[in-house]
């Protein structure tokens, strides 16, 4: 089955793109939520105009991303948690928590843009990437300090 993607789809391709997926995959994935229009004549004729506002739709993203990238640069956030032996916390920062910390400083991000493939579960200062754009991504200082003993 061809299908056009309307949107991005990892492993598969990116918006505009015409496809050759299984007919399973095509009919109970794609077509359901709206991610992929069947590959006939007539909406092969609309792909060119799908391109063209995905290259428009791509450069304004893009530079947002950008922009967004600079003003995070130096931007450090910081935990204070209950930590036992060896530094190992009780509990762990999650990319949610990192999320959070960010919205109070006023930078409103979707946390699964933060790529963070495991909670950190140790005190430490880390560097955690943010993709923020296909082709950009922003680097975050994220400090994790021992909670002062009662």
């Amino acid at each position: 089955m061809e299908v056009i993607l309307k949107e991005d789809v990892a492993k598969l391709g990116s918006r505009g793109d015409v496809v050759k997926v299984a007919e399973g995959f095509g009919r109970n994935y794609l077509l359901p939520r709206k991610l992929a229009i069947e590959a006939s004549k007539g909406n092969k004729a609309v792909i060119e105009q799908m391109k063209a506002a995905t290259v428009r739709r791509t450069a304004k993203e893009k530079s947002s991303a950008e922009a967004l990238a600079k003003q995070l640069d130096g931007v450090s956030v910081s935990f204070e948690r209950r930590s036992g032996e060896h530094e190992q916390l009780f509990g762990s920062v999650t990319s949610g928590d990192i999320a959070d910390a960010l919205a109070k400083k006023g930078f409103e991000l979707d946390r699964r843009k933060i790529q963070l493939h495991e909670p950190l579960k140790t005190v430490g200062e880390f560097t955690v990437p943010i993709k923020l754009h296909k082709d950009v991504t922003a680097h975050l200082k994220v400090v994790i300090e021992k909670e002062a003993a009662e």
